[in-house]
């Protein structure tokens, strides 16, 4: 997911998508635990996703405090 896709949605949908995506993490590192994943570079890439949403959480946050 790019930078440009995230900041198109809005704070509700960066929320619901975060939990989305922890809750696929939670499983991919479960499956993984059990068997080796197909493609294990899923796992990285779902932790930097999650991060570059909070990211862009965080600095509408810091937005909204400054006004």
């Amino acid at each position: 997911m790019k930078t440009s896709e995230i900041k198109e949605l809005s704070d509700k949908e960066i929320r619901e998508r975060i939990q989305e995506l922890s809750d696929t993490l939670v499983r991919l590192r479960m499956n993984h635990a059990v068997s080796p994943l197909e493609n294990p570079v899923k796992i990285p890439n779902t932790r930097r996703d999650i991060a570059r949403l909070k990211t862009i959480l965080h600095e509408r946050e810091l937005i909204k405090e400054q006004k």
